[in-house]
C-alpha cells in the first residue's frame, strides 16, 4: 500500500503532451533533461559544423579553388545568408507538416549528406583546380564542375542548418511542461544551456576545427564536422521514447494570409463606424472554433485601417476563413506590421558582422600570426576573441551594466529591448571606423617595406591589430541579438513565436546578403585599374569599403533611432486600455 501513492504518480500523463506512438505522455518517464540533454547535442554540433565551415572558408576559395577576394568574400556570405533564411522554411514545414522531431531527424541528415559531399570534393584532386603560388599566371580558377560539386555540398548544408536552427530550441523546451513550476525553472535553465552549447561549438570551430584545416587537412576538418553530425543526429534518434511531442499548430503565415486575402475582397465595402460591430471572438459559437476561443481579445486600432475590412461580416457570405477573420487576429497581424521597421533597421547590424568571416580573415592572412617563435596563429581563429567578447558581455551586462541603468533609467529590467539594439548599433559603428584605421595603418606598413606588389608576403605588423574590430562586433552582437530575440518574442503575438523567431533569423540572412550585394556593386563600380576589394589585398582600398559601412550605418542608426521613439510597447498599449496582458507562454533569451 506504501508504494500506490508513488505509482499513481508515475502514471500521472501530461494533457498536452504525446510519446512516439501517439499516447499521451507520462510525466516521469519522459521530457525532462534526459531529452533536453541529447537536443542540446544536437545543437551543438550543428553549431560547430556551420561556423567550422564558414568562418574560414574564405581562404579554401581563395587558396585552393583560386577565386578573386570579392567573388569568394559574396560566396560566403551567400551561404550564411541561405542558411539563416532556410530557418523560415524550416519552421514552416516543422509547425505545418512534420512537425518539430521529423524536421530535426529529417534536416540533419540533409546537413550530414552536404558536409560528406563537400569532405569528398577536398580528397579527390579532380574537384579542385591544380595547386599554384598565389598571385602568379599559373594560377587556373575552378571550373564549372569543380563549382557545382563545391557549392551542391554548400548549399545541402546550409538546408540542414537552416531545418535543424528552426526547430531544436523550440522541440527542447516541449520537453518541459510550463503548467508545472518545476519543469518551468527547469526550461529556463535549458535556454541558458542552449546558448552554452552553440558557444561551446563556436569555440571548437574557431580554435581546434581551424588549426585542423590549416595544419592537417581540410579533409580531416572537414570529416571531422561529418561525423560530429552524424554521431549528433544517433545520439537525438535514441531519445526517441523518452521525447514528449506536441500537436501541429499550423503556421501562424496562414493567419497573415488570411487577413490580407479578406481585407482585399472586401476591399470595396465600408468600415463601420462603430469598431464593436466588427467580427470578433465573441460571435464564434461555443462549438466553433476552440482554438479562437482561447486568444486574449485584444483592443480595436487605428493603425492600418484597411485590414480591419478582414472583420467585416457579411451575413450572406459563406462560412470561409479565407472570407472573414476576427478583429483579434486582425490586431495581431498589425503587431507583426509594427515590428517591422525595426526587423528592416536590424539588417545593417549583420552587414557588419559578416565582414568577420570574409575580409577580416582575408586581411589577417596577410599579416604576422606567430605567437613565439614557432606557433603561428591559424588567420580565421582570429574569431575566437569575437565569440570571447560575446561570452564576456553577457555577465558584465548582467553585473555592471544592468543595476546601473535599472538606477538611472528607474526601469526594473535595465536596459530595454530596443535600447540594447541601439547599443549594438552603435558598437557595429564603431567596429567598422577602427577596421577603416587598422586598414589603413596595414597599407602603410605594407608600402613602408615594398610589399605592396606581393600578395603572399607577410606584412611585419601584428595581427592583434585587428582585435578591436572583432571585440567591438562581438559585443555588439550580445547587445543586439538579445535585444532582438527580447524584442520579437516579446512584442508577437502569443501564438506566433514561432514565426517572430524566423522573423528574428531572417534579419541575419538578408545583413549576409545585403554583405554580397554591396561588394557585387563597389567591385564593378571601383573597376579594375583602382579597385577597393582587389584580389591582392595590399593594392586595394578595403578601407574605403569600411568607410562606406561606417556611413550606411549611421544613417541605419538615424532611421530606427525615429522608429524606437516612436514605438510603442505591446504591454504599455495594451495597459492604456485597461487590459492587462495574458502571457502564459515563457519568453526568455
Amino acid at each position: 500500500m506504501a508504494t500506490l501513492p508513488e505509482t499513481h504518480q508515475q502514471a500521472e500523463t501530461l494533457p498536452d503532451a504525446w510519446d512516439y506512438k501517439g499516447r499521451a505522455s507520462v510525466r516521469s518517464s519522459s521530457g525532462g533533461w534526459a531529452s533536453a540533454a541529447m537536443i542540446l547535442g544536437v545543437e551543438a554540433v550543428e553549431r560547430l559544423t556551420t561556423l567550422g565551415i564558414a568562418v574560414n572558408l574564405v581562404t579554401y576559395l581563395t587558396g585552393t579553388m583560386h577565386l578573386g577576394n570579392a567573388m569568394s568574400a559574396n560566396n560566403v556570405t551567400n551561404f550564411l545568408g541561405t542558411s539563416f533564411m532556410l530557418c523560415l522554411l524550416g519552421g514552416f514545414i516543422a509547425d505545418t507538416f512534420l512537425g518539430r522531431y521529423l524536421t530535426i531527424g529529417i534536416f540533419a541528415t540533409v546537413q550530414a549528406t552536404g558536409v560528406t559531399i563537400l569532405t569528398i570534393s577536398t580528397v579527390i584532386p579532380s574537384l579542385r583546380p591544380p595547386k599554384c603560388t598565389a598571385g602568379s599566371e599559373s594560377c587556373i580558377p575552378a571550373s564549372g564542375k569543380q563549382l557545382m560539386v563545391l557549392f551542391a555540398a554548400l548549399y545541402l548544408t546550409a538546408l540542414g542548418t537552416g531545418g535543424l536552427k528552426s526547430s531544436v530550441s523550440g522541440f527542447g523546451s516541449d520537453q518541459f511542461d510550463e503548467s508545472d513550476n518545476k519543469e518551468r525553472k527547469k526550461m529556463v535553465k535549458f535556454f541558458n544551456w542552449f546558448f552554452f552549447c552553440i558557444n561551446i561549438g563556436s569555440l571548437g570551430a574557431v580554435t581546434v576545427l581551424v588549426y585542423i584545416q590549416d595544419n592537417i587537412g581540410r579533409e580531416w576538418g572537414y570529416g571531422i564536422c561529418a561525423c560530429a553530425i552524424v554521431v549528433g543526429l544517433l545520439v537525438f534518434l535514441s531519445g526517441t521514447r523518452r521525447y514528449r511531442f506536441k500537436k501541429l499548430v499550423g503556421s501562424p503565415l496562414t493567419q497573415i494570409a488570411v487577413v490580407f486575402v479578406a481585407a482585399w475582397r472586401k476591399r470595396h465595402l465600408e468600415l463601420p463606424s462603430d469598431s464593436s460591430l466588427l467580427f470578433n471572438l465573441d460571435d464564434i459559437n461555443g462549438g466553433g472554433d476552440g482554438g479562437k476561443k482561447k486568444k486574449q481579445q485584444l483592443p480595436h486600432s487605428k493603425e492600418f485601417r484597411f485590414l480591419d475590412k478582414a472583420a467585416i461580416k457579411i451575413p450572406e457570405a459563406p462560412a470561409n476563413k479565407w472570407c472573414i477573420s476576427t478583429s483579434t487576429d486582425v490586431e495581431e497581424v498589425k503587431m507583426v506590421i509594427r515590428m517591422l521597421p525595426t526587423w528592416a533597421t536590424t539588417i545593417m547590424f549583420w552587414t557588419v558582422y559578416a565582414q568577420m568571416t570574409t575580409f577580416s580573415v582575408s586581411q589577417a592572412t596577410t599579416m604576422d600570426r606567430r605567437i613565439g617563435k614557432s606557433f603561428e596563429i591559424p588567420a580565421a581563429s582570429l574569431t575566437v576573441f569575437f565569440v570571447a567578447s560575446i561570452l564576456l558581455t553577457v555577465p558584465i551586462y548582467d553585473r555592471i551594466i544592468f543595476p546601473i541603468c535599472r538606477r538611472i533609467l528607474k526601469n526594473p529590467n535595465g536596459l530595454s529591448p530596443l535600447q540594447r539594439i541601439g547599443v549594438g548599433l552603435v558598437l557595429s559603428i564603431i567596429a567598422m571606423v577602427a577596421a577603416a584605421l587598422t586598414e589603413v595603418k596595414r597599407l602603410r606598413v605594407a608600402e613602408s617595406h615594398g610589399l605592396t606588389d606581393d600578395p603572399t608576403a607577410t606584412i611585419p605588423l601584428s595581427v592583434f591589430w585587428l582585435i578591436p574590430q572583432f571585440l567591438l562586433v562581438g559585443s555588439g552582437e550580445a547587445f543586439t541579438y538579445i535585444g532582438q530575440l527580447d524584442f520579437f518574442l516579446r512584442e508577437c503575438p502569443k501564438g506566433m513565436k514561432t514565426m517572430s523567431t524566423g522573423l528574428f533569423l531572417s534579419t541575419l540572412s538578408l545583413g549576409f546578403f545585403f554583405s554580397s550585394i554591396l561588394v557585387t556593386i563597389v567591385h564593378k563600380l571601383t573597376g579594375d585599374n583602382h579597385p577597393w576589394l582587389a584580389d591582392n589585398l595590399n593594392q586595394g582600398k578595403l578601407y574605403d569599403f569600411y568607410w562606406l559601412l561606417t556611413i550606411l550605418s549611421v544613417f541605419n542608426l538615424v532611421i530606427f533611432q525615429y522608429c524606437a521613439r516612436r514605438y510603442v510597447y505591446k504591454e504599455k498599449r495594451l495597459a492604456e486600455e485597461g487590459i492587462q496582458l495574458d502571457e502564459t507562454e515563457l519568453v526568455c533569451h
